[in-house]
């Protein structure tokens, strides 16, 4: 996007791409439909990244889900929205769409170097042709986190900019799974989902699937509050979020003594599967205290490595650019995408702060 928005503006442009092939995380998440953007209004898209909506807040409204609309459909990519909000191409991957993009910037001029990876120094590159260096007017970087390595986000330009003084955070995993030590009883249930419960973790809720692997949990739900649970909240599962406790306990009340615990549950509750050896797993003395049911604790084991997240937080903070994202420590370079500390929930907003900061800072370079 950051090349786009160059050459559109009349500059010369070379994009360099450490892959034998550009794009792989995009392509990735193309695998699950290519979430482009939410269709929510866009001012509850924006309050999505907390602290870091004021800064991205111009960028969004600059180059935001309307903008995005457009650009993809200009790129001959039908979108559709989906009960949920998420918007995706009518295709459902992100190979079309991909194709589309290289073929317009192709056509405007951009030349595009595979496999030449950064070394460090001003621009030094190593190629399938040997060292090469370049001496741009102007640079974007937009060289992703620190998750998906093998797809080429492996967060080793932070190296390179440490060598500069330039300030950055540690990446930290976001939108990941948590490890969980299950009990032997739950391996029957790996791979399913848990519907129509509300996830719980310090002041965030949320109501949406999670699923149970066999050292983990992971899901929308789960990378919702992924954040929460990162800092040290505790995740509670309420299995019945439209029934009050006392509902639950009389309901309880009422089945014969002389049934097991998981019958009792089947008949009153018509809890079964996945969510019957969730509450089996995690409360304790159920018919004394049925409220458990809307509170179970499920202890955490901490994340999922950081190169198995969606995406990361950490990267180069606010106070380390200008408005315009560049560089204070680094005049004319501009960075984009990942690279920068934010995060935000799966669901559209990902990819849409992406192609917004790449927007902004392409733009913003074509200026300078």
């Amino acid at each position: 996007m950051a090349a786009e928005a160059l050459a559109g503006a009349g500059r010369e442009v070379v994009i360099c791409e450490a892959k034998p092939s550009p794009a792989r995380k995009f392509l990735m998440a193309g695998k699950s439909g290519l979430n482009l953007m939410n269709a929510a209004p866009l001012d509850a898209q924006i309050a999505q990244y907390a602290e870091a909506a004021e800064w991205l807040s111009p960028m969004l409204h600059a180059f935001g889900p309307a903008q995005i609309r457009d650009w993809a459909t200009g790129l001959g990519q039908a979108l559709f929205t989906g009960s949920s909000g998420r918007v995706f191409p009518e295709a459902m991957k992100a190979s079309p769409l991909l194709r589309a993009w290289l073929a317009r910037l192709e056509q405007m001029g951009v030349g595009l170097r595979r496999g030449w990876r950064w070394q460090g120094g001003a621009f030094d590159f190593a190629t399938p042709q040997g060292p090469r260096s370049l001496r741009p007017q102007v640079t974007v970087l937009a060289l992703g986190g620190a998750s998906w390595a093998r797809l080429g986000s492996d967060g080793a330009w932070a190296g390179h900019l440490a060598a500069r003084s330039i300030p950055l955070r540690p990446f930290q995993p976001a939108n990941m799974g948590f490890r969980v030590a299950w009990s032997p009883h739950m391996a029957p249930h790996f791979g399913q989902p848990i519907k129509g419960a509300e996830l719980r973790a310090g002041q965030q809720s949320v109501r949406a699937e999670c699923v149970l692997s066999a050292r983990w949990i992971e899901g929308g739900a789960i990378y919702a509050l992924s954040r929460a649970l990162r800092e040290g909240a505790a995740l509670q599962i309420d299995l019945f979020p439209d029934l009050d406790p006392d509902v639950i306990a009389a309901r309880l009340s009422r089945q014969p003594v002389r049934l097991s615990l998981g019958n009792r549950l089947r008949r009153a509750l018509r809890l079964g599967g996945a969510r019957l050896a969730l509450a089996l797993e995690c409360a304790r003395d159920i018919p004394a205290d049925p409220a458990q049911l809307k509170a179970l604790r499920l202890p955490l084991l901490g994340p999922r490595p950081l190169d198995e997240a969606i995406s990361t937080a950490g990267g180069i903070p606010r106070a380390a650019l200008t408005e315009a994202l560049m560089l204070r420590d680094w005049p004319g370079v501009f960075a984009a995408g990942e690279m920068l500390d934010w995060e935000a929930p799966t669901g559209g907003y990902l990819l849409t702060a992406c192609l917004a900061t790449g927007h902004w800072a392409g733009t913003h370079a074509a200026a300078a």
